[in-house]
């Protein structure tokens, strides 16, 4: 869900950017029907996620998150922190949000043959719309997470309105995010190294 992040933390090699960006479409074991590139991408995407689940300050915005929504409190926060990415996100890119969201776009197009239909089918959306950078924007963060309510699975559910977990206590949210993020840079940066040293 945090596509912004992924992204971000992917660093410098295209595939690696692409396969973060699309890792919640791929499903199963890898490489799959991927290039390596695009598979060594999703793998660091999903060692991101498996990390950011156990740090401390991202448990503490899943705590945040009312009784009523705790069930969706990973998919709420992973939301929550793209919206406080693209809102800080000077601090941590030196490109402007909106050349680098438009940048993205343009390299997952070159790929999207190689990726999962349902990305296929979601990426001219994400690209008109620039889903990633009008996250800096709390009601687009609304409407993302009522459009998700809308097509969850599971119905009915608490997703709808669900912005107003942020809105209640969006000082708490920002100092996880705030705490969180140096460590998530440095995680993926050592994760890279170290795929590197291993001839991965």
């Amino acid at each position: 869900m945090n596509y912004l992040a992924h992204a971000l933390l992917a660093g410098p090699a295209i595939t690696d950017r692409v396969g973060g960006l699309a890792g919640d479409f791929v499903k199963g074991l890898l490489p799959g029907t991927l290039p390596p590139g695009l598979a060594a991408g999703v793998a660091l995407h999903r060692a991101i996620d498996q990390w950011a689940d156990s740090h401390p300050a991202f448990r503490a915005s899943r705590a945040r998150v009312s009784p009523a929504r705790r069930r969706y409190a990973g998919i709420l926060v992973d939301v929550f922190y793209d919206h406080l990415l693209a809102v800080h996100w000077d601090h941590y890119h030196a490109m402007p949000l909106a050349r680098f969201t438009r940048q993205l776009y343009e390299e997952a197009a070159l790929h999207v043959g190689e990726l999962p239909s349902r990305f296929a089918q979601v990426l001219p959306l994400m690209q008109s719309d620039d889903w990633l950078a009008a996250y800096r924007e709390p009601a687009a963060v609304g409407f993302v997470l009522d459009g998700m309510s809308r097509r969850h699975v599971r119905q009915p559910n608490p997703l709808a309105g669900a912005l107003a977990e942020l809105e209640r206590n969006y000082a708490g949210f920002e100092a996880d995010f705030l705490s969180f993020m140096p460590a998530a840079i440095d995680f993926a940066e050592r994760r890279l190294i170290t795929r590197v040293t291993c001839g991965q």
